[in-house]
């Protein structure tokens, strides 16, 4: 009898031990590591998550993996710290302060500190709080480079023309260039070709163009995660949107000066069914815009 309990208690205490691989879903993207990187810094967050007992209170998602629910794009690096406390950005990695917040989050304070701004002997504290980003220009260029352009459009523009064009309202410093939207659809139509066509959803819409365009047009519903290390002069084919409806991008475009000057679509058919004359077209189409 005393076997058997004892059995029963190594049984139960087992219950509540980690597996060493463990899976995890942050944000909707998928991690898989061992159990030793995810305790490897002493009262972090996830320190905390996975050297408690009761393995039953974490969440998880429908497939049964761990569920954190924060940036899945910038946790690549908080698992890459987490791995061997040390910190590899990409070159004009533009969301170091994103990450800073994730770190504090997931309560790094080694981390915290590296991703904090650094200040040169010549600044104060708070001459320039911006400097981390290295694709970003300091406040004083910034305002030299406007006041310069503003010189020169009052040089060389003809007279009268900055009424017409709002120009005496501050120097437009908004950059040209071009942005293409694509996305694949598809719809059923039936044997009357007069019926209307049964839509379906738009699966994804897709941007290309240059990624500093990008991404102050669209910012936050942009989706990087199939180039997150893309500089922002370099162009890019591989973002998409988090959103599904191409009016929501025609509006950000709008409202960001652009407009559309092109635009081409090619399909294809298919025989939904041997036995029905229903037809299922598959679209792809692109509009391109342009601000000058």
């Amino acid at each position: 009898m005393a076997l058997a309990d004892n059995a029963s208690c190594a049984k139960s205490s087992d219950d509540f031990l980690f597996p060493e691989i463990i899976e995890l879903n942050v944000g909707g993207q998928v991690y898989i590591t061992r159990h030793p990187t995810l305790v490897s810094v002493p009262g972090s967050l996830l320190w905390e998550m996975f050297t408690q007992k009761n393995i039953r209170s974490l969440a998880r998602d429908s497939k049964g993996r761990f569920f954190v629910d924060r940036d899945g794009f910038l946790f690549r690096y908080i698992l890459d710290y987490m791995r061997d406390q040390q910190l590899v950005l990409p070159d004009h990695f533009p969301e170091r302060n994103r990450l800073q917040r994730e770190a504090e989050y997931f309560k790094l304070p080694e981390l915290v500190k590296m991703l904090s701004p650094k200040l040169s002997k010549q600044n104060s504290i708070g001459d320039d709080p911006c400097q981390s980003d290295p694709e970003e220009l300091s406040p004083n260029a910034d305002t030299a480079r406007n006041l310069a352009s503003a010189s020169a459009a009052l040089t060389n523009a003809p007279v009268g023309s900055f009424a017409s064009s709002g120009v005496g309202a501050g120097p437009d410093i908004r950059r040209s260039g071009f942005i293409t939207i694509g996305y694949r659809g598809t719809y059923t139509l039936g044997r009357d070709s007069q019926t209307d066509a049964k839509f379906r959803r738009v699966a994804r819409i897709m941007v290309c163009g240059k990624t500093s365009l990008a991404k102050e047009v669209f910012g936050d519903t942009l989706n990087e995660s199939r180039d997150p290390d893309r500089p922002p002069e370099r162009y890019t084919s591989r973002y998409y949107l988090k959103f599904t409806f191409l009016e929501q991008a025609f509006d950000k475009l709008a409202d960001a000066g652009f407009h559309m000057v092109a635009c081409n679509s090619t399909g294809t058919c298919a025989f939904a069914h041997d036995q029905t004359d229903d037809k299922i077209w598959t679209s792809y189409t692109e509009y391109v815009f342009y601000r000058e």
